[in-house]
């Protein structure tokens, strides 16, 4: 029974991947939700964490670079979620 257990736990710690100080989360993108950012160079997409504390959870996230629907993304944290956006970008590089 503590044999299980242990594999369990020694499973759960392999999925997981360590970066820098702290543990990095996998995450899948579900959806592009749009641009943000002072010259619209951050995405803000839903992404539904796969693995950790908060898994199966769905997010909204700001990710710079580019991003694609079912992308995985390692996050560092998964306890706060980006501020939803209030507006179409305007101005800048995307207009």
């Amino acid at each position: 029974m503590a044999d299980e257990k242990n594999q369990q736990n020694e499973q759960q710690k392999k999925k997981v991947i360590r970066i820098g100080d702290g543990l990095a989360v996998p995450a899948v993108v579900e959806d592009i939700l749009g641009r943000t950012g002072f010259r619209g160079e951050v995405t803000q997409v839903k992404a539904k964490i796969l693995d950790g504390r908060n898994k199966g959870r769905s997010m909204r996230r700001n990710v710079k670079g580019p991003v694609k629907i079912n992308d995985v993304l390692m996050l560092r944290e998964t306890e706060i979620e980006a501020r939803r956006i209030r507006s179409k970008v305007t101005r800048g590089a995307y207009t």
